[in-house]
C-alpha cells in the first residue's frame, strides 16, 4: 500500500505584513499486506538432520516470521493475524503433513513449531502437494510458500514438478536453504523458487542466520509503506523559514532560508504509522493577497511512491491605512512645441497669499474589530516666546475593520493649509520662514458595549 496519506497545512490563514505562521507536513504509511492480504504456508523440514541446535534455530526463526506477519497486518502483535491474511503450517520428513491450516491464531501456529520433532528422511515432492492443496483457488489472497530444508531429496518424486505447478497457478515460492548439515541442491532450491533468485532464495551454512532470514523474509513478504524518505519542501519567495521542530520520525535539516529537509528511515514497516515535521515561517517579502505557501515540495522513496503534497494559500493583509483627504483636481493643459506661453483658465481661484500644505499621518494601535473609531488632529503654530496659535482641527470618522483580531490602521492625508500670513516666526514680510507647529491627537472608540436605556446603538 505504502503511502496513504499526506497533507500540508498552516496554522492560520491570515497574517499580517511580517507576520508568522507555522505549517505543518504530514504522512502516513502502512504495509501492503494491510490491504492486499495473503495466504502463506511454512514449509519446515523436521528430518533426521535438523536435530539439535539447528532445529532449535529454525523454530525460533518460523517464530519470529509469525511474529512479525501478526504486527504487520493489523499494527499489534495481539495474536491475531489480520487483515484477511493466513498462515498454515506443513512439515516434512519421510513423508509431509499440514501441522495446521491456513488460519489466524498465533499461539496455535507457535504451539505446532514447538511440536515439530527431528527424524526420518527428506521429502520435497510431497511438502509442495501438500502445501499447495491448503490454498483456495477462489480466494483474491496472495498465495505464498516459505519452503525451508537443509539436505538433499531423499525420499519421493521430482518435487520441482508441483513446484513449477504451484507458480503456473500464481503461487510465489521462497527458499531459505541451510548448507552446514550435509549440503543442499542448491541448484534444485533456485529450480523451485520464483524468479529471481536474488530475491527468492537464501542460502546460508550457518543456522545461527535463521532467525536472521526468516525476519528478513517477513518484512520482504509484507513490503514496508516506506523507507529511506526524503522530503524537501522550499516556501514562496516572499517567505522565511526562521525556525524547525523536531519532527515525530527522523530527522529534519534547516538547508537555507527557504528549504527544509526532512528524512526518514522507514515509516509504516509493522503497520500504519504516522509522521509529522511543523516550522515557522515569516512573511518577509512584498507580497500580499492571496499567497501560495510552497515553492515546491518533493519526495523520494526506496519504494519508489508516488506521493505528492498539498500546497495550502495564506492571505497576507499589510496595515490598513485611510486617506482621508484626497488631493486637488487637476487641469490639464499641454504646451505646444515652440510655444513660448499657454493660457490656463484655471476656474475661480483666489489666493489671498502664500503659505503651505502640512500632511499629517498617525497609525492607530491594535484597533479592535468591528468598532468605528473617531479621531481628532489639532494643529498649533508656536512663536519664539513657545506661544501656541490655533492652525486647525481635523476630526475623522474611521471606519471598522473585519479583521479576525486587533490590528494596527495608518490614518494619511490629513492635511491642512498654513497661509503665510499667519506666519509668527518674527520675520511677516519674509518668504519660507521656518515655521514650528505642534500636533495633538485625540482617539477613541465609537461603538462600545456600554448600554443606557434608551440608547440608539
Amino acid at each position: 500500500m505504502g503511502i496513504t496519506y499526506t497533507n500540508k497545512e498552516t496554522s492560520v490563514q491570515r497574517i499580517d505584513c511580517g507576520g508568522t505562521f507555522r505549517v505543518t507536513l504530514s504522512l502516513t504509511a502502512e504495509p501492503s499486506i494491510v490491504s492486499n492480504p495473503c495466504d502463506i504456508v511454512l514449509i519446515l523440514d523436521r528430518s533426521r538432520s535438523m536435530a539439535g541446535r539447528s532445529f532449535d534455530n529454525l523454530k525460533e526463526g518460523a517464530k519470529t516470521f509469525i511474529d512479525i506477519i501478526d504486527e504487520a497486518t493489523d499494527g499489534a502483535k495481539d495474536g491475531q493475524i489480520g487483515g484477511g491474511s493466513r498462515i498454515g503450517i506443513v512439515s516434512f520428513a519421510d513423508t509431509a503433513r499440514v501441522d495446521e491450516p491456513l488460519i489466524t491464531s498465533v499461539s496455535a501456529l507457535k504451539a505446532a513449531v514447538d511440536g515439530l520433532t527431528a527424524d526420518g528422511s527428506t521429502n520435497h515432492e510431497d511438502a509442495f502437494t501438500k502445501a499447495l492443496a491448503l490454498f483456495d483457488p477462489a480466494s483474491t489472497n496472495e498465495k505464498i510458500m516459505v519452503m525451508f530444508t537443509d539436505g538433499r531429496t531423499t525420499a519421493g518424486g521430482d518435487a520441482n514438478v508441483i513446484a513449477t505447478a504451484a507458480k503456473a497457478q500464481g503461487v510465489i515460492i521462497y527458499v531459505i536453504g541451510l548448507s552446514g548439515n550435509g549440503g543442499i541442491d542448491e541448484q534444485a532450491l533456485r529450480d523451485w523458487a520464483s524468479d529471481p533468485d536474488s530475491a527468492y532464495v537464501a542460502i546460508t551454512p550457518d543456522d545461527e542466520d535463521l532467525e536472521e532470514l526468516f525476519e528478513d523474509l517477513a518484512r520482504n513478504i509484507t513490503k514496508p509503506g516506506a523507507t529511506d524518505i526524503v522530503i524537501r519542501d522550499r516556501v514562496a519567495s516572499c517567505f522565511t523559514i526562521i525556525d524547525v521542530d523536531d519532527p515525530t520520525k527522523g530527522k529534519a535539516e534547516q538547508k537555507d532560508d527557504r528549504t527544509v529537509e526532512w528524512k526518514i528511515d522507514k515509516l509504516g514497516v509493522s503497520g500504519s504509522e504516522g509522521a509529522s515535521l511543523t516550522f515557522t515561517v515569516r512573511h518577509t517579502g512584498s507580497c500580499t493577497g492571496s499567497v501560495e505557501v510552497n515553492e515546491f515540495t518533493t519526495y523520494e522513496d526506496h519504494e519508489d511512491n508516488d506521493v505528492t503534497f498539498p500546497s495550502p494559500r495564506i492571505t497576507v493583509v499589510c496595515d490598513d491605512d485611510l486617506c482621508v483627504e484626497g488631493c486637488p483636481d487637476a487641469v490639464n493643459l499641454e504646451i505646444e512645441g515652440c510655444e513660448d506661453s499657454v493660457v490656463l483658465d484655471a476656474g475661480e481661484l483666489v489666493p489671498e497669499s502664500l503659505g503651505r500644505v502640512v500632511e499629517l499621518r498617525v497609525k492607530l494601535k491594535n484597533i479592535c474589530p468591528h468598532r468605528r473609531v473617531a479621531l481628532a488632529a489639532i494643529l498649533t503654530e508656536l512663536d519664539d516666546y513657545g506661544n501656541e496659535f490655533k492652525r486647525g482641527l481635523k476630526t475623522i470618522a474611521v471606519p471598522a475593520h473585519d479583521h479576525p483580531t486587533c490590528r494596527d490602521i495608518e490614518v494619511r492625508c490629513i492635511r491642512f493649509v498654513l497661509p503665510e500670513s499667519l506666519d509668527v516666526s518674527g520675520s511677516p514680510n519674509a518668504i519660507c520662514n521656518k515655521r514650528r507647529l505642534r500636533a495633538r491627537f485625540i482617539v477613541h472608540y465609537i461603538d462600545n458595549d456600554f448600554e443606557c436605556p434608551g440608547m440608539t446603538l
